[in-house]
């Protein structure tokens, strides 16, 4: 197999000869071996180029081996096939961080690599885990940004169309799936799992044909679950071992009162058929789907073939997840999560909060085999600029650039010196759990 990573720095007419990046190691945490950025600015990786991004990785690679030119194998942490039980999954919301440039979005996968240095990198005992909120074209305004009260979901997506154009660069010989590979082996080698979002609601997907229009996704129709499974594998296949399914709660009909997804769900069975398929065809046994509240019915999410879901264990209260983690220690297959904030975040929580939430994550537990999974947003590692949030951003896709150009939009996406000294704070609770 190629080494996807010096194939992309030769894209972007850069050469694959590395250096060690000093900037990386005036700005390092380290919790042992564990090593990442830490009190910055978002701003401050994403003006980086990606190869200072790939010599920053490769600096502060958890080896006490520099690579003057990128390794061509690079394996996934191994923390075994139950690896999703445990882990804390951090979305990254891709299209958010991509280049903004006038009126288009683009090269989002590009702005993922540079800010991996500083997601912290999995502990001894768990997996940390990036899910990136984009992977395929959405339905509406692909590629563009609009006002900040224009919609423009992530949650339509459009199947058999490639990838994003917000996420892919689509300006260099390099395809989508090798830019992919490329960020997963970055992603690796700074000793993460990674993932992406998906959607199951019907009348949110669309699939694209040659021939004519797009037409709605069908259930119903065996052509389309097929297709579904089928480009999820290629994923799979790309380098990816964690699928986030919203609404999964509400498969198979379950608690339909609650739904705010738009159509006609899987039914328990076929979902079922569609998460054996894709471990089955993709030939990854350690695959986590994470589901979106499917926590309460404990045995109806694990026999549907789940690993883990949200919103069901108190985040706020530490002897609480502390006790819930006792009474699911020996769940290996499956087990609730602990949300520091989902998608649907509107912001207004505290600092205070979402640090208390983020010590409860990392160490509501007897021992570090027992901690349960966790969830995360981009905003609870990097705070975002008062007037959105984390949802807004998955609904729309403004440009908070004021002169136009992507360096601009970086700067004012985040808060400045307090976003600063919180993500020191998140680096402090990282650095004490690293290492357990």
């Amino acid at each position: 197999m190629t080494n996807v990573v010096n194939e992309l720095l030769e894209a972007l007419g850069e050469d694959i000869n590395l250096k060690p990046d000093r900037w990386s190691i005036e700005h390092l945490y380290t919790s042992g071996f564990k090593k990442w950025i830490g009190n910055i600015l978002p701003s401050e990786l994403l003006k980086r180029s990606v190869k200072e991004a790939v010599e920053s990785l490769v600096t502060i690679n958890e080896s006490l081996n520099f690579y003057p030119v990128f390794p061509d194998n690079i394996e996934t942490p191994n923390y075994g096939d139950r690896w999703g039980r445990s882990a804390n999954y951090i979305e990254i919301n891709n299209r958010a961080i991509a280049e903004m440039q006038g009126d288009r979005t683009k090269n989002g996968i590009l702005s993922s690599i540079k800010i991996l240095p500083a997601i912290p990198p999995s502990a001894k005992s768990w997996a940390n885990c990036v899910i990136l909120s984009q992977i395929f074209p959405n339905i509406y305004g692909d590629g563009f940004n609009k006002g900040p009260i224009e919609e423009n979901s992530i949650y339509g997506i459009k199947l058999n169309a490639s990838y994003s154009g917000n996420i892919i660069d689509y300006d260099i010989n390099l395809s989508g799936e090798e830019q992919f590979r490329a960020f997963n082996d970055l992603a690796h080698l700074h000793g993460l799992k990674t993932g992406f979002r998906t959607v199951i609601s019907a009348d949110q997907i669309k699939i694209a044909r040659t021939d004519g229009d797009d037409i709605t996704f069908d259930w119903k129709n065996p052509e389309h679950p097929e297709l579904f499974i089928n480009e999820h594998v290629k994923l799979i296949n790309l380098g990816f071992e964690a699928v986030f399914i919203d609404s999964a709660k509400h498969i198979g009909g379950y608690d339909m009162g609650n739904y705010t997804g738009v159509g006609a769900l899987p039914d328990y069975n076929q979902m079922q058929y569609i998460l054996y398929e894709i471990r089955s065809r993709s030939g990854c046994t350690s695959i986590s789907f994470a589901g979106e509240k499917s926590t309460g019915d404990f045995e109806r999410y694990k026999n549907l073939g789940l690993t883990t879901g949200t919103a069901f264990v108190p985040p706020d209260n530490f002897d609480k997840v502390k006790c819930w983690s006792e009474k699911l220690k020996y769940e290996k297959d499956y087990a609730p999560g602990v949300e520091v904030s989902n998608d649907n975040d509107e912001g207004g929580r505290s600092y205070g909060d979402r640090l208390n939430r983020i010590n409860s994550s990392l160490f509501a537990y007897e021992y570090p085999s027992d901690k349960l999974p966790s969830f995360m947003q981009m905003e609870d590692l990097f705070p975002l600029r008062y007037d959105t949030n984390t949802h807004h951003l998955m609904m729309t896709n403004p440009s908070y650039s004021q002169d136009g150009t992507p360096e601009s939009h970086w700067e004012n996406l985040f808060t400045k010196d307090d976003g600063r000294e919180y993500n020191a704070k998140v680096g402090e609770l990282f650095s004490y759990a690293l290492n357990l």
